[in-house]
C-alpha cells in the first residue's frame, strides 16, 4: 500500500478545513496515525514517534512532524509508504531519496542523490539565498499523475523521473533527471522562484490578493533555471540547443492561434479549471520570455536583480510589477545596458499579450516591420489585430555579431542593414533564437543565406540553422511564403551534421504516421528521391557507430533523443544499408537471446527485422515478446514490431491473438489493430478483420 499527496492546485481542501488560496499563509502542525510498519513523511522533520491502541485494541503509530514555515496549503504534503531511502547532507541540509526497497538496493536512485544537492548548492550561490529547511525528502512513486511535485521539504516524482539504471550508459536519460529534478528544485533550493513569489511575499499585511493567475511567474522561472541547472550538473549537454529544440520550438509551434491565453491573465478572464493553466504557456513561453529578458539585460544583471528582489521582498507584498521594478532599480543603477523603454513596458508587451510577432527584413532598405504571427489561410487579416511589441533584436553582417538594437513600434529603418550591392553580404536576425519571435526575410537576403548554407553551413551558428528552417516551414505553413522557398532551404542539408536540426526537417517533411502515407503515392517517390541522398552522410555516420562501436555515442545527447527517428525514415525510404543494417542486428540478436540491440534504435531494427524477415522472425518476436524477463519497454516495442510484417497471413494471425485473453495479459486487442492498421499492407486486413469480428 502507499499514499502520496498532490494538492496543487485546489486539493488542500478535500484534506482538512482550509482557505485554500495560495495567498493565505499559515504554519502547519501536521500528525498521521498510520500503520506501524509503514513511515509516514511530511514538509518537515519527525519531531515525536510514539503509538496507540484504537478502541478494537489494533496498534498503530502516531509520528508528529515539526511545525512548518509559513506557507501556502497546496505545498502542505505526506507520504505513507514502506519504501527505504539513500542520503547525504549538503550544507547543513539533509537530502534523503525514498524509493520502492529493490530499486534502492539496486542503486537506481543513486544518480538522483548525487546531482541533487550540487542543483541546491548551484542554485543558492547563483541567487545568493540560503534554503531555510533542516531536510529535503524526494520520492520515487511507481505510478503519479503529475510527473512531479515541488512540495516544500517533501518533493515527489514519478519513478521514472527519478530513477536511473547503473547499467544505462546514456546521457539522455540522465540528462532528463537532471532537468526534473533542476525544475522541482528551481521552486524549491532557494524559495526564491515559488516561495518569494509564492510564501515569503505576500503574508504581512495583505493589500492585494495575488492568485494563480501568477503561475507563470513560479513555472516559467523553474523551467528557465532547470536547464541552468541541468546543464551545471551535465556539463556536456548544450544549453542553447537543448532549450531551442526542448522549450522554445514547441511552444512557437503552439502559440499562435487566436484562442490562445496570454501569459498573464487578469483573474476575472480565468475562467472554468485551474488545471487548465498548467501548460505549454506557463511552462515553455515563460520560460522563453525569461531567457529573452535575461539575454537582453545580460545574465548578471538578471541574476543581480532577482537577489535584490528576493531579499527586499522576504515577508512583505508583492506581485508581478514589483519584480519589474526591482529589474528597473539594477538597470538604472549601471550605464552598460540602455533599454527603449521600462522594464514593464517591454516586459507587459510580452506578457500581457497573446501572440508573438514576427519580423520582416527588407534588405535593400534595411527596413524592420512586426505583425502578429496568425495563420493567413484561415482570412486573418492583420489589420484586426494592433498589437506591437518591444523587441530585442541580436543580429549578425556576414558572420560578425553586431550591437543589438530595438523595434518599438509597428515599423522602423536600420541603416546599418541597409546592405550594398554586393551579392555576398548577408544579415541574420534573433541570433541563436535569443527573442521570442519569428522572421521573414525578402528573397535577396534568403537567397544569400542558401548559398552561404551550401558553401559553409557552420558560417551560422547552428541554433540559428535550426530556427531558419522551423521559421521558414511555418512561414508556409500559415501562408506568408510559398513552400517552394522553404525546399530550396532544406538543398543544403547533405552538409548538415547536427541531428536536432535533421529531426525538424523529417517533422516537417515526413508524417508522423510514416506507413500509412504510402497511399500518398505522389509525394513518397519524389521524398525518397529528394531526401534519401541528403540524408546519406549523417546515416553513415551514426552507421558506423551503431556497427562498431555504440558506446561511444553516450554522451551525444540527440543522438539518444532522435537517432531513432532519423533511422526510420531511412528504411522508410528503403535505403538498403538500413533494411540490411536492421537484418543483421535482429539475427544476432536471434542467435543469442543475451544479445541487447542497441537501444537508440531497437523499434526500427524490430520492426524491419520482421518485415525483411520471414515467419521465422515473427515467430522469434513473438517468443521474446512471451519471455518472462523481457521489460515493459521492450514488450510495447515487440507489441509494435510484429505488425511490421508483410506477409498478410502473419498480420491476420497477429490479430486474431489479440483477441486471445489467453495469450496477452494486458489487453492489447485495440493496441495491436492500432498498430496493424497505420502499416501500409495492414489497412485493408484490419478493416476486414474488424467488421467480421465485430
Amino acid at each position: 500500500m502507499l499514499i502520496a499527496s498532490q494538492l496543487e492546485p485546489t486539493y488542500a481542501r478535500t484534506v482538512y478545513p482550509c482557505f485554500d488560496e495560495p495567498a493565505m499563509k499559515a504554519t502547519f502542525n501536521i500528525r498521521i496515525v498510520h500503520d506501524p510498519s509503514y513511515v509516514a513523511l511530511s514538509n518537515m522533520p519527525a519531531i515525536d514517534v510514539s503509538e496507540m491502541k484504537d478502541e478494537n485494541g489494533s496498534l498503530w503509530r502516531v509520528t508528529t512532524f515539526n511545525t512548518t514555515l509559513k506557507m501556502s496549503t497546496y505545498l502542505t504534503a505526506f507520504v505513507i509508504c514502506d519504501f527505504d531511502y539513500v542520503t547525504r547532507t549538503e550544507r547543513g541540509n539533509e537530502i534523503r531519496i525514498w524509493a520502492r526497497k529493490e530499486a534502492v538496493k539496486n542503486g537506481y536512485v543513486d544518480y538522483a542523490l548525487n546531482i541533487t544537492g550540487q542543483i541546491f548548492s548551484f542554485l543558492e550561490d547563483l541567487l545568493n539565498v540560503s534554503y531555510p529547511l533542516p531536510k529535503t525528502d524526494l520520492v520515487a512513486l511507481p505510478d503519479f499523475g503529475a510527473g512531479a511535485m515541488e512540495n516544500w521539504g517533501l518533493m515527489t516524482f514519478q519513478e521514472s523521473s527519478l530513477m536511473y539504471l547503473p547499467s544505462d550508459k546514456f546521457t539522455s536519460r540522465k540528462a532528463m533527471i537532471a532537468i526534473i529534478v533542476s525544475h522541482e528544485i528551481g521552486h524549491q533550493a532557494c524559495e526564491m522562484l515559488r516561495h518569494f513569489f509564492f510564501l515569503f511575499k505576500w503574508f504581512g499585511n495583505l493589500v492585494t490578493m495575488n492568485w494563480w493567475n501568477d503561475l507563470w511567474l513560479n513555472e516559467g522561472l523553474a523551467s528557465y533555471f532547470e536547464y541552468l541547472g541541468a546543464t551545471f550538473v551535465e556539463p556536456k549537454l548544450s544549453l542553447d540547443k537543448i532549450f531551442s529544440d526542448h522549450v522554445v520550438q514547441p511552444v512557437l509551434r503552439e502559440d499562435n492561434e487566436i484562442g490562445v491565453r496570454s501569459l498573464s491573465e487578469s483573474e476575472d478572464k480565468i475562467k472554468g479549471s485551474l488545471m487548465s493553466l498548467f501548460d505549454s504557456i506557463t511552462y515553455n513561453k515563460g520560460a522563453s520570455v525569461t531567457w529573452m529578458l535575461s539575454g537582453f539585460l545580460t545574465e548578471k544583471l538578471f541574476i543581480r536583480a532577482l537577489t535584490l528582489y528576493l531579499k527586499e521582498f522576504s515577508f512583505l507584498n508583492a506581485d508581478q510589477d514589483d519584480l519589474w521594478t526591482h529589474i528597473q532599480m539594477v538597470v538604472d543603477a549601471q550605464d552598460e545596458v540602455q533599454l527603449p523603454a521600462s522594464v514593464k513596458q517591454i516586459m507587459d508587451s510580452w506578457t500581457c499579450q497573446n501572440g508573438f510577432p514576427v519580423l520582416t527584413l527588407n534588405l535593400t532598405t534595411g527596413t524592420i516591420s512586426q505583425e502578429q504571427f496568425l495563420n493567413k489561410k484561415n482570412g486573418n487579416s492583420t489589420n484586426s489585430y494592433n498589437n506591437t511589441w518591444i523587441i530585442p533584436i541580436s543580429w549578425m553582417r556576414n558572420g560578425s555579431s553586431q550591437p543589438l538594437v530595438w523595434l518599438d513600434k509597428s515599423s522602423k529603418v536600420f541603416p546599418e542593414m541597409q546592405v550594398p550591392e554586393s551579392e555576398y553580404d548577408w544579415v541574420l536576425l534573433n541570433v541563436n533564437l535569443s527573442g521570442y519571435y519569428r522572421v521573414n526575410y525578402d528573397q535577396l537576403n534568403l537567397k544569400r543565406l542558401l548559398r552561404l548554407l551550401e558553401n559553409d553551413p557552420k558560417a551560422i551558428p547552428a541554433v540559428s540553422r535550426f530556427q531558419l528552417i522551423d521559421d521558414v516551414f511555418a512561414l508556409t505553413e500559415f501562408g506568408y511564403i510559398q513552400i517552394e522557398t522553404a525546399l530550396e532551404l532544406t538543398k543544403y542539408l547533405a552538409r548538415e551534421d547536427e541531428l536536432f536540426i535533421w529531426n525538424l526537417v523529417l517533422l516537417n517533411l515526413v508524417p508522423e504516421n510514416l506507413e500509412s502515407t504510402l497511399k500518398n503515392y505522389e509525394v513518397y517517390p519524389l521524398l525518397k528521391k529528394y531526401l534519401l541522398k541528403r540524408m546519406l552522410p549523417i546515416y553513415h555516420y551514426y552507421a558506423g557507430f551503431i556497427r562498431e562501436n555504440v558506446d561511444a555515442l553516450e554522451d551525444d545527447y540527440f543522438a539518444q533523443v532522435y537517432l531513432e527517428k532519423l533511422f526510420a525514415t531511412a528504411c522508410w525510404l528503403g535505403l538498403q544499408d538500413c533494411l540490411n543494417l536492421s537484418s543483421e542486428l535482429f539475427a544476432k540478436w536471434m542467435e543469442n537471446p543475451e544479445y541487447k540491440i542497441p537501444f537508440l534504435i531497437r523499434r526500427t531494427v524490430c520492426c524491419y527485422g520482421v518485415a525483411v524477415g520471414s515467419d521465422k522472425e515473427w515467430n522469434f518476436a513473438w517468443e521474446m515478446y512471451n519471455h518472462t524477463d523481457t521489460t515493459k519497454e521492450d514488450k510495447d516495442i515487440l507489441l509494435s514490431a510484429m505488425s511490421c510484417a508483410k506477409e498478410s497471413w502473419l498480420l491476420y494471425r497477429y490479430l486474431q491473438y489479440g483477441l486471445s485473453d489467453a495469450l496477452f495479459s494486458c489487453n492489447c486487442t485495440s493496441i495491436i489493430i492500432l498498430s496493424v492498421v497505420t502499416k501500409d499492407i495492414g489497412h485493408r486486413i484490419a478493416w476486414e478483420f474488424v467488421t467480421e469480428n465485430w
